[in-house]
């Protein structure tokens, strides 16, 4: 099926009143740190959460009164699964979502309590789609495929007609990549009205389906590994959403882990909102200088998510601060007698450091039993005080190894 313009400006229209408009705002702080204007499209601020109401609702509205009647059926690491429990809820349409074992457990239990059936099943993601597509036949449901119905493509792309509304000068607007629904409807959005904006894709480094599609010509299976960005784990980018990007995307690129953690503590840092590792990989590309080509233009980066896991959180929360210099961490060979871990706590301390905690270790420290060795975390202001610190604890005799900056 061939998708337009209209079938997005269709969808806009069908959707209204059910999907919030999001704010898309400019960030002066994350402006400042990327060297370009830099506009937030929070998707993460949905009623779920998530961008995939978008194309949930709209796919929802046009089913037949027998397809309701029956109900629908996806699988679906998360976001998609959110989406089509919530409108189905508000449409009085059952839903049924297959989940892998790995779907984050804040979007498995906020499924069911939006009122669909969650089944979780398989290690992996064609394991939980091969369930859905067998309980689809069995039960005669209607499959709605996450970022590959014609549907969900025309409802996702509604968020390309709201960017030129709200920055009507954009240069660029940067999204993630997973399947390729959402590149592809805003792609086809904005490149039918205004075919000089520039579309940037990213993907997480560890799941490059989209990249490697490209240079095959055609929509390639590939094997990625766990990464922040669960929601853009997919193995094959979609059919309809390949077509339909892969001349309007002007630019992909990559980011890691560490580089998607930073994004995610500058986001709640900056402007103040929790984002997933999905929906912070955009900005993760500019705050990793991925974004050269937008200097100094007028760019939206799409907050596309924020249903992370608030243990998840935490940890990344502590990695982002790692990265960034704000937290380390080494070992020192200290005197284990009066007064040998209150030197060590002086030095760091006049050099401006906090000790955020000490662990001793004696019994692997050497034979020299008259020292002991710690473990000490430290909260520093960034990198260079990190190097700072380390040099004030030699010039003190203090013996560093091991540091973590």
């Amino acid at each position: 099926m061939v998708i337009t313009i209209k079938d997005i400006e269709q969808a806009r229209k069908r959707i209204a009143g059910g999907v919030w408009l999001s704010p898309c705002q400019e960030s002066l702080g994350l402006s400042k740190l990327i060297g370009a204007q830099i506009f937030c499209k929070l998707d993460n601020l949905q009623h779920t959460g998530s961008f995939k109401e978008r194309g949930a609702r709209n796919a929802m509205l046009l089913l037949s009164a027998e397809q309701r009647r029956r109900g629908v059926i996806a699988a679906s690491a998360g976001n998609h699964a959110l989406g089509l429990a919530y409108h189905g809820s508000l449409l009085d349409i059952p839903v049924t979502v297959v989940m892998p074992k790995f779907a984050p457990l804040i979007k498995s239990s906020t499924c069911a309590r939006l009122g669909a059936r969650v089944i979780l099943l398989g290690d992996t993601f064609g394991a939980a789609k091969e369930e859905a597509d067998r309980l689809c036949h069995e039960q005669k449901l209607t499959y709605i495929h996450g970022s590959d119905d014609p549907a969900i493509i025309a409802g996702q792309g509604t968020m390309g007609l709201e960017i030129l509304d709200q920055v009507p000068d954009v240069d660029a607007v940067v999204l993630p990549i997973g399947g390729g629904g959402l590149i592809a409807g805003v792609a086809l959005a904005i490149k039918s009205k205004r075919p000089k904006i520039k579309i940037i894709g990213v993907e997480t480094a560890r799941w490059q389906g989209f990249s490697k599609s490209l240079r095959a010509g055609h929509p390639v299976a590939v094997k990625g590994s766990p990464t922040l960005a669960d929601g853009l784990a997919v193995s094959l980018v979609g059919s309809n959403a390949f077509a339909l990007a892969r001349s309007r995307v002007d630019e992909v690129v990559s980011v890691n882990e560490d580089q998607i953690a930073f994004a995610i503590l500058k986001a709640l840092e900056l402007e103040k909102t929790v984002v997933e590792g999905a929906g912070a990989t955009a900005l993760a590309a500019g705050l990793a200088g991925k974004l050269k080509s937008v200097q100094g233009k007028r760019v939206v980066l799409a907050f596309c998510g924020g249903n992370i896991d608030p243990n998840i959180l935490g940890v990344v929360i502590e990695k982002g601060l790692v990265v960034d210099g704000r937290l380390s961490r080494f070992t020192a060979a200290i005197s284990d007698r009066p007064g040998g871990l209150a030197n060590l706590s002086r030095v760091v301390a006049e050099a401006g450091a906090n000790v955020k905690e000490i662990i001793h270790e004696r019994a692997f420290a050497g034979t020299d039993v008259s020292q002991t060795q710690v473990i000490c975390t430290i909260e520093t202001r960034d990198r260079a005080h990190v190097r700072e610190v380390l040099k004030s604890l030699r010039k003190n005799d203090i013996k560093v190894s091991n540091s973590t900056r």
